[in-house]
């Protein structure tokens, strides 16, 4: 009886040290695991690096990612994935907007700046010439 309560103080020492440090870490790996296994195109990540991106695609066999960070493309591994933020998918916000042609508004907008850089302009043939002497000591 007595090797029982002596070996009892060790047993909740491991018994603590799993609840507390090994369980909380495999739950983690494990969320870890499922966020990497959900990466889809158009989801937004940051890597461990701190960069921002959007991805472009996905290759698990090869465990490898593609972001578009603004026009840039780069490959990382799925593991430098450290959060996925919310996904964008097939947003509009995240297409080329359609560029239509201009209507007859924007055209007597485009007209009056035209008008208004003529005036401002010099004219190359004015007497109005600013003639800079350099200064003789």
């Amino acid at each position: 009886m007595e090797i029982i309560f002596s070996l009892l103080p060790m047993l909740i020492v491991f018994v603590l040290m799993y609840f507390m440090l090994i369980r909380p870490q495999k739950q983690a790996a494990e969320a870890k695991r499922q966020l990497i296994d959900s990466l889809k195109p158009g989801d937004g990540v940051v890597t461990i690096g701190g960069l921002h991106g959007l991805v472009d695609e996905v290759d698990p066999s090869e465990g490898i990612v593609v972001l578009d960070c603004e026009g840039v493309f780069l490959t990382f591994e799925l593991q430098a994935i450290a959060n996925v933020k919310q996904s964008v998918g097939n947003d509009s916000a995240t297409e080329v907007e359609d560029l239509s042609p201009l209507d007859e508004s924007d055209e007597e907008v485009e007209d009056d700046l035209d008008n208004n850089l003529e005036d401002e302009t010099l004219d190359e043939n004015s007497d109005d010439d600013i003639i800079i002497e350099p200064k003789t000591h």
